[in-house]
């Protein structure tokens, strides 16, 4: 009976829409319920970032045969998509084949197994899953599922400018001042926003690299423009990444472009800084303090880039196994932690290090790295293959996982993992535009969110 109910997919970015297609590939109907209009709508709203991945590293192979009858040709696979090619010519159409089985506007208010909440231990692992959700019209629905899978990334949650993880005192206050996602300085209304002025940003990943990058370049352009960057740790030699050695070459030049900033004085770096209020002056300008006491010198705007986390509330009704610090499956969070690990490597993973207390829910893409910085979208794609595998009951497939990531050319720690630095706490990734450094969706990507959020 139970085999008869869809798999209900969450999310339609880039690693939910794969899942999507490795279902289709076991004869096993998917159901993908995305909350936005779009597929891949945390993707297009950073569609101006140019992925650090090149085409070839961004499709998934179920998704290409499934694509392959309609006539689509894969891009040069040589290529570094932006975000808003990897929606428009891959993503789109890989909805658009799904049809029927991706429903939009359907946002996902809670989990739970079928008359059971998360309390009653009775028949409980018998009992299908119930997924409710609001449609765009406001009204309530539940779908019966056969197992689900959690792709809807972290774009939607990002991280706050206090250090503690809550918003620093007066954060919210100034909200109009500051804003938590890359901005797209070849919009003109977004460029005037920065031109001139002073900005503080706040991170030390991939995001940050590329928001100082087009900070330095609006400066060539508008005298008076100038950026405060804002690190929690000291800089050391891997703060600017793997540049020459990073196995993804535009990866690595992401973090030589931010050192650049700071070298040709386009940027102050601030180091040793925790956030712990933002405080208006008399002319309404942002005054930055650190919990050691400095009161930085005011500023026009914020740009808080200080990584994504998962939104777990709507899974409240089931037994999740989470790493109480990343909020990752327990056997993958020793594998990604950035207090331990920084060389961008994570070895190959699938259907058992993503395994809950809960059978037949796995939390994949962005979302499964919780808390931590850096994912890769083909890390998702393999996670996915294995998933698939092992709920449509073929282990020997699921458990072959092999997957070799390009290493960051920084390492510290013992382990291989996808995360930067310990302390690094920002997500992102991406590569550098003809003339701007942008970062996208790849490790440090897909997201997700990105949301689904990501990186690739």
């Amino acid at each position: 009976m139970s085999d008869q109910l869809p798999v209900v997919v969450i999310g339609a970015g880039p690693v939910g829409l794969a899942a999507a297609a490795h279902l289709v590939e076991h004869g096993i109907e998917p159901l993908v319920l995305e909350a936005g209009p779009a597929a891949a709508a945390a993707v297009r709203e950073w569609g101006h970032v140019r992925l650090f991945s090149t085409w070839g590293e961004v499709t998934d192979p179920a998704a290409e045969k499934l694509l392959a009858p309609t006539g689509w040709i894969k891009p040069d696979a040589t290529t570094y998509p932006s975000g808003a090619d990897w929606a428009a010519l891959y993503l789109k159409p890989l909805a658009d084949v799904l049809g029927d089985r991706v429903r939009f506007g359907a946002r996902v208010t809670g989990v739970s197994r079928a008359g059971r909440d998360r309390v009653v231990d009775a028949d409980r692992e018998r009992q299908p899953f119930a997924v409710h959700f609001i449609t765009a019209d406001g009204a309530e629905q539940r779908v019966i599922a056969r197992s689900v899978i959690d792709a809807s990334g972290t774009w939607t949650t990002p991280s706050p400018a206090g250090a503690g993880g809550l918003p620093a005192l007066g954060e919210r206050a100034a909200a109009d001042r500051i804003t938590y996602r890359l901005p797209d300085l070849g919009d003109p209304a977004v460029r005037a926003r920065y031109a001139g002025r002073r900005t503080a940003v706040i991170g030390s990943g991939a995001s940050a690299f590329t928001t100082l990058a087009g900070l330095a370049d609006l400066a060539g352009d508008e005298p008076g423009t100038h950026a405060v960057w804002i690190l929690r740790r000291g800089i050391s030699a891997s703060t600017f990444g793997g540049g020459a050695a990073d196995e993804l070459p535009a990866r690595g030049a992401l973090g030589l472009a931010a050192k650049a900033t700071v070298d040709n004085g386009y940027a102050d770096a601030v180091t040793a800084f925790r956030t712990e209020s933002i405080d208006r002056d008399t002319d309404g300008r942002l005054v930055l303090t650190g919990e050691d006491g400095r009161r930085l010198d005011p500023v026009d705007e914020v740009i808080v880039l200080t990584g994504l986390r998962p939104d777990l509330s709507f899974l409240s009704e089931i037994r999740l196994g989470l790493d109480e610090r990343l909020q990752a499956p327990l056997a993958l969070a020793p594998l990604i932690d950035p207090n331990q690990h920084s060389c961008g490597t994570v070895y190959p993973h699938g259907h058992r290090e993503l395994s809950h207390p809960e059978q037949d829910i796995y939390l994949v893409g962005m979302k499964s790295y919780g808390r931590a910085p850096t994912f890769l979208a083909m890390t998702g794609y393999e996670q996915v293959r294995s998933v698939t595998a092992a709920i449509a009951g073929d282990l020997d497939v699921a458990d072959r996982v092999e997957l070799i990531l390009p290493e960051t050319g920084v390492c510290s720690g013992s382990g291989l993992t996808g995360a930067p630095a310990a302390g690094a706490h920002e997500g992102g990734c991406c590569a550098p535009a003809p003339q701007l450094v942008q970062i996208g969706i790849t490790t440090p990507a897909a997201g997700e969110g990105s949301s689904s959020g990501g990186c690739c």
